[in-house]
């Protein structure tokens, strides 16, 4: 399917308006460079729960138990490599964020198999009962993640060679940022290769086209739902660990303070939609930084604004279902 322009000429003019704004362009490259990472990190978080939309068409408030999950399993693993987090080794450091990632992914993958069967399965196409379940099921994911861990903050610091900055000029790149987009351009690029380049991504999106055909043909459906649910709790997973880095510090809170700006995300986007949800992302990161720098009393609720900016203009999001 051809993209539409639109969407992506909306970022371009918001990028552009906020130079003169700024007072300098070095000021602009800063609140822009920031903002595209912020958005990234937003979009590995939300890429879960659009995927367990757009492909099953379930609502998850539950999403946020799996950030949670993934930024408390990373300070357990990053207290346990403290020497390579603390060494001024940069493979060191690189390897153990590596290993908090993979733990955390396998944390909220591992929920997610379990979450999927209890409180997910029993209500397929059932909207108003998922939202219920699902909320339900965070909440008591809270209350789990307390008895383990505690329910005070938990600091979660950088590994060593990731603090500071890059420094180009007058423009200033926080380390982590740079290595958080990265992870984010390859989570992109990783679902749009499996969705829509791979035979297991033609199954899922045959299943749910037309369910009864493809068991008719052998393949197991309800498996390959699952499969994407998972999928969608680890990627949930490595973005609590982002998040929580970015953050500095974890709270059992984590997953349910940022729950509404995914909705947020994923609403502007189009429900379902990957490619959607990268520019919502995108949209939401940039806008916090340039309303942050400008008119910090608006920041609270500029992300609220843009949604309904969004919406008048395109009431289904900017990408409709199916452009994913």
């Amino acid at each position: 399917m051809k993209l539409d322009p639109k969407p992506l000429a909306l970022l371009a003019a918001l990028i552009l308006l906020a130079l003169p704004l700024t007072g300098s362009p070095s000021t602009w490259l800063n609140l822009t460079l920031a903002g595209v990472a912020m958005g990234l990190i937003i979009f590995v978080i939300a890429s879960g729960l659009t995927l367990v939309f757009g492909l099953m068409d379930v609502l998850n408030f539950g999403h946020g138990v799996f950030i949670a999950l993934g930024a408390f399993t990373a300070t357990t693993v990053l207290a346990a490599l403290a020497p390579w987090a603390g060494s001024d080794n940069t493979l060191a450091n690189l390897a153990a964020l590596a290993a908090a990632c993979t733990a955390g992914m396998a944390i909220a993958a591992a929920v997610g198999v379990v979450f999927e069967r209890v409180l997910v399965r029993p209500v397929y196409g059932q909207h108003l009962k998922q939202i219920l379940i699902t909320m339900g099921g965070m909440i008591i994911g809270e209350e789990l993640i307390k008895a383990t861990w505690g329910a005070q903050l938990i600091p979660l610091e950088l590994p060593q060679t990731l603090r500071g900055i890059f420094l180009l000029g007058d423009v200033a790149v926080e380390k982590f940022r740079v290595v958080a987009m990265l992870i984010g351009l390859v989570v992109l690029v990783g679902l749009l290769l499996v969705l829509n380049r791979t035979k297991i991504g033609l199954l899922i999106r045959a299943g749910v086209q037309d369910r009864e055909m493809v068991e008719a043909l052998g393949y197991r459906v309800r498996r390959l739902f699952v499969g994407v649910f998972v999928a969608g709790s680890a990627l949930a997973g490595l973005g609590g660990v982002l998040w929580g880095l970015v953050q500095q510090g974890v709270t059992p809170q984590i997953g349910a303070q940022v729950n509404l700006l995914l909705f947020i995300v994923i609403i502007i986007g189009g429900l379902g939609s990957t490619v959607g949800c990268l520019v919502g992302a995108l949209l939401v990161g940039l806008v916090a930084n340039y309303v942050g720098f400008l008119a910090p009393k608006a920041a609270l609720f500029s992300n609220i604004g843009l949604m309904v900016a969004v919406l008048l203009w395109r009431p289904q999001g900017l990408y409709p279902v199916g452009a994913k």
